[in-house]
């Protein structure tokens, strides 16, 4: 069984996942209160619900978050995101306790490259550094020589010598994109995240002509026909700077929809659209980000549970990837 859900049946056993939260409790006041007992602080993702956007310390990005993670004097980290990304904060402060509203928010992207997997694709390319999206598991980590974000990743690819191979892993679009970006001719897992692949080009097309005004802005995580049709690529906080600074009043948002709410507070006189996926359900929206809920980061607070625990070589091999990430993204000035 793995850590994860070791975790997951010691927690269940002791009942803290069938607990109900009082209707009548202003979970915000609550929430609020238990940061201050407890000198604990919540870090969310774009991705996560409105909700939980506005009770967060902080809001970011995956390289935000690391780097709050790495810098935070709280005693625990209440991470609102997904577990490879509560992971990574482990990684980053391993004397903190690190907390996670659901232990089921996976990610379908670091789930396409199981570590077993992977190490025997990377024997292939002995001669190869291996760039990973940190997008990816604690165990894939130990496996990757430079960690990156979409905010960092060219920057990353750049600094790597002409002379050397590179493996890249897990997103294969994104990897894509990079070799369009860099020139590097890279090798890439074949992987993908379940949001970012399921936009529908014919429903933007549609879209676009019903706003003509609008601007198409995506994710590099999108396929590359989807990156074809923008006007603007870039990570999480790249578009919403864009929507900023941007003289469009009307954009159509090609990545997961939690995002909206952060832009329409920065710029509350535009109209943002979600992206529309293939088919008819909300899979603009990712269902393991979703996981997590007001009541379930009431709970998580309250009861510390569950924690993110990882053994002390997947702390010290995995962090190494991510230290040289920072250091790269402090000299090209994304992390001040």
């Amino acid at each position: 069984m793995s850590t994860l859900a070791t975790a997951q049946a010691g927690l269940a056993q002791k009942g803290y996942l069938d607990l109900e939260v009082d209707p009548t409790l202003d979970l915000f006041e609550e929430i609020n209160r238990l940061k201050k007992e407890k000198n604990a602080i919540i870090l969310a993702h774009y991705y996560q619900e409105p909700d939980i956007q506005d009770i967060a310390d902080y809001i970011g990005d995956s390289l935000g978050l690391s780097r709050e993670a790495a810098r935070t004097d709280a005693d625990i980290i209440v991470f609102a995101g997904v577990h490879f990304m509560a992971e990574t904060a482990k990684m980053l402060s391993p004397q903190k306790k690190v907390l996670l509203p659901d232990l089921k928010a996976g990610c379908s992207l670091a789930d396409s490259a199981p570590a077993p997997l992977f190490k025997k694709f990377k024997e292939k390319y002995p001669d190869h550094v291996v760039v990973s999206y940190v997008n990816c598991s604690a165990e894939l980590k130990t496996l990757t020589d430079i960690c990156c974000t979409s905010t960092n990743a060219i920057d990353i690819i750049n600094s790597i010598p002409a002379d050397k191979k590179i493996l890249f892993a897990p997103d294969k679009n994104l990897g894509a994109y990079l070799i369009k970006k860099t020139g590097r001719d890279m090798v890439l897992w074949d992987g993908a995240c379940m949001v970012h692949e399921i936009f529908s080009k014919e429903k933007i097309t549609k879209l676009m002509l019903r706003h003509p005004n609008a601007e198409l802005i995506a994710h590099p995580e999108c396929e590359e026909h989807i990156l074809q049709m923008a006007s603007y690529i870039g990570s999480t906080t790249g578009l919403l700077k864009y929507t900023q600074r941007s003289a469009s009043k009307e954009f159509i948002v090609a990545t997961e929809a939690g995002i909206l709410h952060q832009m329409q507070k920065a710029a509350p006189d535009k109209v943002f659209i979600p992206a529309p996926p293939e088919n008819t359900c909300a899979c603009n929206e990712c269902p393991h980000m979703r996981l997590n809920t007001l009541e379930k980061l009431y709970l998580c607070m309250k009861y510390e549970a569950p924690e993110i625990i990882l053994p002390e070589w997947v702390i010290n091999e995995g962090r190494k990837c991510i230290d040289v990430m920072m250091e790269i993204s402090q000299k090209a000035g994304h992390i001040h």
